[in-house]
């Protein structure tokens, strides 16, 4: 037989029987992937939160210091003493404390003086001092209290550079330029702390309403935005997504572990050779009788009473702390409540009170927000 004839014909006749098998075996179902699956487990993770009213540890107030015509940042003079503001940020001190900062040292560096005192411990205060420092200034830092018992530590951890930082219908025409000044300042400053111990990481922030939110023009009401820092908001279609809501968007955006923050940048000050005294200002005549000639003022609402400034007022806003899950590191705010996930719990939110100096928690505060929150996630797919 030749055997080239006999592989023409057995390779067709093999063909048409394997067809026939397949023809008699079960067809398989194909299988599209589970979109709702992916968005929940996959590469945008939104694991759903375990919200319990037992698993609340720990119920703050922090007072936000507020001023209608946005910080104070300017130089006054007190006798032979040179006294240089830096506060009333309201909600953004955590963002813009490098920025204005920034502005501060250059109106310290105009005196020509070396030694500086700088009052207040805070994220503003901080940062101003390791500012000077930079500059060839010898800083020593007075301060009623340290880190954690201070105003910084009972903020939510995020940039929002305009949150609350003025009152557009009172700040002057210039303020809007010298915050935009500060804010690109802060946030290239910002960028060097990515990848040290999570200190400041990138992370998803969601917004999740019922009905299309109105922004004015930035998040939550804030009223200046530069466009290009972030990456900007994407509205979500219904399939990219697990919520139950018509109206979800996403954006990346910075957040900071405020403890492991506030410790390494204090660190760092005390080893270029900084000082801290634990002395509490009451009154000008405490700053007299200081030996350094430059003082910088970071005091935030402490300057109130003794830089006698009426515009200065407390917003007051409760955060409630819920044990932190490793899974969960994004931000989400709803109608009346939000919460952004940190190395050192779940901090919930959702009011602000303007004019309230009461740092009291609320039970029915956070079991407001909680109820809020819990409903969210029990209507989650996946």
């Amino acid at each position: 037989m030749n055997r080239r004839n006999f592989f023409q014909k057995a390779v067709p006749a093999s063909l048409a029987l394997g067809a026939v098998a397949a023809s008699c075996a079960p067809k398989p179902q194909i299988q599209y992937p589970d979109k709702h699956y992916h968005i929940s487990k996959g590469y945008h993770q939104i694991p759903k939160l375990r919200l319990s009213m037992d698993r609340i540890v720990k119920e703050t107030v922090g007072l936000r210091p507020f001023r209608a015509s946005g910080p104070r940042i300017e130089t006054e003079q007190l006798g032979n003493k040179t006294i240089v503001h830096n506060y009333g940020h309201g909600g953004s001190g955590w963002s813009l404390s490098w920025g204005t900062g920034n502005i501060a040292r250059k109106l310290v560096l105009a005196t020509n003086e070396k030694k500086v005192a700088l009052l207040g411990c805070g994220a503003v205060g901080i940062a101003t001092a390791r500012l000077l420092q930079e500059s060839g200034c010898e800083v020593t830092i007075y301060t009623k209290d340290v880190p954690p018992n201070i105003t910084s530590n009972l903020a939510t951890g995020t940039w929002s550079p305009a949150s609350r930082v003025c009152d557009v219908n009172v700040a002057k025409p210039e303020f809007k330029t010298i915050w935009e000044d500060a804010t690109r300042f802060s946030f290239r400053r910002f960028q060097f702390l990515l990848g040290m111990d999570d200190i400041a990481c990138w992370a998803e922030e969601y917004s999740v309403f019922d009905k299309e939110p109105v922004y004015a023009p930035g998040a939550g009401g804030e009223e200046f935005e530069i466009h290009g820092l972030l990456p900007e908001r994407v509205r979500l279609t219904s399939k990219e997504h697990p919520f139950k809501a018509n109206f979800v968007s996403r954006r990346s955006n910075l957040m900071f572990n405020i403890p492991s923050y506030l410790r390494h940048h204090l660190n760092d000050f005390l080893i270029f050779g900084g000082k801290v005294k634990i002395q509490e200002i009451k009154k000008l005549e405490d700053i007299d009788a200081l030996p350094e000639r430059v003082v910088v003022n970071c005091m935030g609402l402490g300057a109130k009473p003794v830089f006698n400034d009426q515009e200065l007022t407390p917003i007051s806003g409760q955060l409630s702390c819920l044990i932190p899950q490793s899974e969960a590191n994004y931000k989400l705010y709803t109608q009346g409540a939000s919460f952004i996930s940190r190395k050192d719990g779940i901090y919930i939110g959702g009011n602000g009170i303007v004019g309230n100096w009461d740092t009291t928690p609320s039970r029915e505060q956070t079991e407001k927000t909680v109820g809020i929150l819990q409903k969210l996630m029990e209507e989650m797919r996946g």
